[in-house]
């Protein structure tokens, strides 16, 4: 009889260890699966990743570029570039072509301009505008025999970030006003591109909602509480809007970026100019971070992908509803 019961107890335990056993997998197996779900729900969000950012800032950034200089062969073909991008993802050239031509001096210049139509029969007649300039300064003081600037931060890094968005919001479609991608040449010659292009659309009297321009941002700040700034912070409400539209704090304010007027240092100046809406340039750079500017080592492999990607990746939504609140949120302080 003992020895029956005892073979009667050994037996449960070895059931309910096996039941243990089986328990526990399942267990591992759900939360794996669950772990899974969420990674491939990431994936899913991140519209572009680190890999497809650097590809794109190693083709503008490369020597056979020269350095970007308007009027050079090598910005030619970074507009080409950009051009095929704009072409492939589906945005319609705003102009009669992409190119938005104009003369700096003798030299041709031309902007790259696409144009994504807003879904809303009413709310298409606003527009967004997203820019940076693509253009750099060609050639830099001699380092170990290298005198090509190849300007992958200014502004390698914000061009791509406008063929990202202008990837994120072909594939969506559901931009309620319209969307102006563009790249401005000339830049460094004293921002005529965007001026250019400002005063041409200014004389078409288009409605102007709001104008964002991504500068330099290709490396990340190590010592604040947001990941980008926008010059002119105090200026427009832009800056907490964004953050309310992120759901974290996203943009803040550099003391750098005011000391020294970086609001009316790039290509957001004169739309602010041209139409006084809210026109601020995006930057995760105010040159406390970055030794390299205008410098021939502003080289592909200074740059944080990773970074980049995440913060393209936050923006998208932030932009995508930019354009699709039912009234116009962002404005000017008085």
């Amino acid at each position: 009889m003992k020895i029956i019961t005892t073979l009667s107890v050994l037996a449960l335990f070895i059931g309910c260890d096996s039941a243990k056993k089986t328990s526990n997998t399942t267990i591992q197996n759900t939360t794996e699966k669950i772990t899974q779900t969420v990674e491939n729900k990431k994936e899913d969000q991140d519209f572009i990743n680190a890999a497809e950012i650097k590809e794109i800032v190693s083709f503008l950034a490369s020597d056979n570029l020269n350095g970007r200089d308007t009027g050079s062969e090598g910005i030619d073909k970074a507009a080409t570039y950009i051009e095929t991008a704009f072409k492939k993802y589906g945005l319609k050239p705003y102009f009669d072509t992409y190119r938005d031509n104009f003369k700096v001096e003798t030299l041709d210049a031309f902007n790259v301009v696409g144009y994504l139509e807003g879904t809303d029969a009413k709310l298409k007649n606003e527009f967004i505008i997203i820019g940076a300039h693509y253009d750099h300064i060609g050639s830099g003081k001699d380092v170990n025999g290298d005198t090509i600037a190849n300007g992958a931060n200014d502004n390698a890094a914000g061009t791509s970030g406008v063929i990202a968005l202008a990837k994120y919001f072909s594939e969506n479609k559901n931009n309620k006003r319209s969307i102006i991608f563009t790249t401005f040449t000339a830049e460094e010659k004293g921002l005529l591109g965007s001026k250019h292009l400002a005063e041409r659309l200014k004389e078409s009297e288009i409605n102007l909602y709001t104008m964002i321009n991504l500068e330099m941002i290709g490396v990340p700040f190590k010592d604040r509480d947001y990941q980008a700034f926008i010059t002119g912070h105090e200026l427009s409400n832009l800056g907490e809007k964004m953050n309310n539209y992120a759901g974290e704090k996203l943009i803040g304010a550099s003391d750098v970026s005011k000391k020294y007027g970086l609001f009316k240092r790039s290509d957001n100046y004169a739309f602010y100019q041209a139409f006084n809406v809210p026109s601020h340039t995006v930057s995760s750079c105010d040159l406390t971070n970055f030794d390299f500017y205008h410098h021939v080592d502003d080289e592909v492999d200074k740059l944080d992908y990773n970074f980049m990607a995440s913060l393209i990746n936050k923006l998208a939504p932030v932009i995508e509803t930019m354009a699709n609140t039912a009234s116009q949120e962002i404005k000017m302080h008085e």
